[in-house]
């Protein structure tokens, strides 16, 4: 019987696998297509970038399937080999609590509604939610969100970009990475590509009635994309400034009229509080000028104090920042003067997040004292907290609090506690990486002084939880000179690239990185370890060009440190980009070039005591890619080597990667009982949490049995 392939199913399948390889086991279902591809049309086809490119070579495959039986079951299989995941979103509200003092806004509130609630018509449902900095339209989608939960039953997702460690917010592909976090998505299942994420956000939101709000979205870049194609999809944008041009129903939050914003006083502080008070009212409310953020801060002061409220003069200006500038230099009137200089220090960052040991470094105190400032401070709403006992600014807190550090505490110290914060996270940074990786050359050795961590885990962890933090110091460093900090912290970044698989989020802290060593240290083996974290980070991410420059930059920084292994292994990463679009010929010829670089390496030299794993590894890449090639009885006497040598070193992970080659490279050439009992070694050597090369591994049986 003849299988039949649908041209639009074959379709469907080749473009999944194009921008849904996200995780190791998707990768080797995208190479084994490659390989199908090349057998069945005769030549190379190097992968498609585009969704006319993947159609082109559906049509292709196609085309020769008709009168091809066992081409067509060979590919009819390998279709079912695509790990089916039902399209679910998590019900219930994502979204953070409402304010409980939240006040007015009824035609606010009534104007979004009737956006969230109109019938489509064939227009998308989004709203622009804008107003000044403290003006509240947080609080507002919040309090919409509380309001309306019933309307969206199949869930409320939030994501705030303010947290985000770049100058310039994160970027579109960023954005729809931490959105689908928000949906549930589990970490493999999240394609590397924009154009892949995208494809996956509409599919779990197609018919579905869902709100989605993106707070502090700064461009409209970041959330084109997630304008909905369903009509029961609702998405909020949170702009805190001026309004960017987007295809949606703009809606301004004006300030607190006196009425409203005394009525939110009261809310907050309590009646006979303000009532009290009566007298200092007009001032309050000119100093505060209708912003929720000033007003809530000033009627906390009420509440927590008896004594007269300290105002400066009104804070009115054409930007809408000047009374959250003007609540936080109250704030810092309120505190102690150390606690206040703490502020400012540690604001000069611009840091994500704020930790007691952040804090401390950059004032230059015992973390105990830091801890009990940090409290101080957010008692006097100069902080917010967060879990994990973390804080963070506002903003345009921040921004007051970091521009007044010069002139209260001068140059020289505000320089001093940059680079104590600096070098503060530095050590953490070190100490996490080579606890992440303790074997690896890639990775300084631990400081002396310091706290370690106790196992690979606890490193990850560590350096993952800092993330935002080291990838700002990266640009911090930079703008303060100091250069060899932010080398250092950029090759420290390493394990989160390798291991936990946080490509966007320390991209643009390698770009920047790259940059520096190129400026500072040209043609040195840390420029080559930078540009090789860069083109890895790029290829990840399905950016194929820039990771080719970058590789080849890593290539030659490396040869003109003179470093052997680090040249080998940046010739290897170029092998590995061309195997993974398909072009197999030229990545067997780096492949076999990284082979002869190691070969170079002599008794005594760094890295001669990893030249056998170093061979093993680049063996198993060129057998991967003579399989592509279709040289299928090379490619098995390679990979039964590495088999072998794996097995001999008992490192289990490796030779079950191998065994899965091997057994791929049998399939392909009709020995599919054989292929069989390799993948039963495989499965053998996995422990239950590699989920999803067990379950490849199980496609990949299917495969060899109804083939066999």
């Amino acid at each position: 019987m003849l299988e039949i392939v649908a041209l639009s199913a074959l379709t469907a399948f080749l473009t999944a696998v194009g921008n849904g390889a996200a995780g190791e086991m998707g990768k080797q279902l995208l190479l084994s297509t490659g390989a199908l591809a090349r057998r069945t049309t005769g030549r190379e086809t190097p992968l498609p970038t585009s969704r006319e490119g993947w159609e082109s070579l559906a049509g292709h495959v196609h085309a020769r399937l008709g009168d091809d039986r066992r081409q067509a079951g060979e590919w009819s299989l390998l279709l079912r080999s695509l790990p089916e995941h039902a399209a679910e979103l998590p019900s219930g509200s994502g979204l953070p609590p409402a304010t409980r003092h939240f006040t007015d806004r009824k035609d606010v509130v009534k104007r979004l509604r009737r956006e969230a609630t109109r019938p489509a018509a064939g227009r998308p449902r989004v709203a622009l939610l804008y107003g000044p900095p403290g003006i509240g339209t947080t609080a507002v989608a919040l309090h919409l969100g509380a309001a309306c939960h019933a309307q969206f039953p199949d869930g409320q997702f939030y994501v705030d970009l303010r947290d985000y460690s770049g100058e310039l917010g994160p970027a579109p592909a960023a954005v729809l990475l931490r959105l689908l976090r928000q949906m549930g998505v589990e970490p493999e299942r999240i394609p590397p590509t924009e154009a892949g994420r995208e494809q996956l956000y509409r599919r779990l939101t197609a018919g579905r009635r869902a709100m989605v709000v993106v707070d502090h979205a700064s461009s409209v870049a970041q959330v084109r994309r997630l304008i909905p194609a369903t009509p029961e999809v609702f998405l909020l944008v949170v702009v805190s400034g001026p309004p960017f041009v987007l295809e949606a129903e703009p809606v301004p939050v004006p300030r607190l009229s006196d009425r409203d914003a005394l009525k939110m006083m009261r809310k907050v502080a309590g009646r006979e509080k303000v009532a009290r008070a009566k007298s200092q009212m007009p001032g309050v409310l000119a100093h505060c000028a209708g912003n929720a953020f000033a007003l809530r801060t000033t009627a906390m002061h009420l509440l927590t104090e008896d004594a007269e409220l300290d105002l400066p003069g009104p804070a009115t200006g054409a930007s809408g920042s000047e009374p959250v500038r003007a609540a936080a230099q109250t704030g810092c009137r309120r505190v102690r003067p150390e606690t206040a200089r703490l502020c400012r220090l540690t604001a000069l960052g611009g840091w994500p997040a704020i930790t007691v040991h952040l804090a401390a470094a950059a004032a230059g105190v015992a973390e105990e004292e830091a801890a009990r400032m940090l409290a101080e401070a957010a008692d006097a709403q100069l902080l917010e907290p967060l879990p994990d006992e973390r804080y963070r600014f506002r903003p345009e807190v921040r921004r007051h609090l970091a521009d007044t550090a010069g002139p209260e505490h001068g140059i020289p110290d505000c320089s001093a506690a940059v680079a104590r914060t600096l070098d503060a996270l530095l050590n953490r940074a070190l100490h996490a990486a080579h606890a992440a990786l303790p074997q690896s050359w890639r990775t300084e050795p631990a400081p002396a002084q310091g706290e370690a961590y106790r196992d690979e885990a606890e490193g990850v962890a560590a350096l993952a939880a800092e993330a935002g933090n080291l990838v700002r110091a990266v640009s911090v460093a930079r703008e303060y000179q100091h250069s060899t900090t932010a080398l250092r912290l950029g090759r420290a970044l390493w394990p989160l690239q390798l291991k936990a698989g946080h490509w966007d989020e320390v991209l643009p802290a390698l770009r920047i990185a790259a940059r520096c060593a190129e400026e500072h240290q040209p043609g040195s083996r840390i420029a080559g370890a930078l540009h090789f974290q860069l083109a890895h980070c790029l290829g990840e991410l399905g950016r194929w060009e820039e990771a080719d420059r970058e590789a080849e930059a890593a290539a030659r920084a490396e040869r003109e440190a003179g470093h052997l292994r680090g040249e080998a292994s940046s010739v290897e990463l170029q092998g590995l980009l061309n195997l993974h679009r398909w072009l197999y010929e030229a990545a067997h010829e780096r492949f076999v070039e990284a082979e002869a670089i190691y070969g170079r390496i002599a008794q005594g030299q760094e890295g001669v005591d990893d030249l056998s794993r170093a061979f093993a590894l680049s063996r198993r890449h060129q057998g991967r890619a003579l399989r592509g090639m279709g040289r299928l009885d090379e490619s098995r006497r390679l990979l039964e080597t590495v088999v072998d040598f794996f097995g001999q070193q008992g490192e289990a992970y490796n030779q079950a990667r191998a065994l899965t080659d091997l057994a791929e490279t049998l399939h392909d050439a009709g020995e599919n009982a054989e292929a069989l009992t390799k993948i039963a070694e495989a499965e053998r050597l996995l422990t239950p949490a590699a989920t999803p090369h067990l379950g490849y591994l199980a496609a990949l049986r299917l495969r060899c049995e109804v083939a066999g």
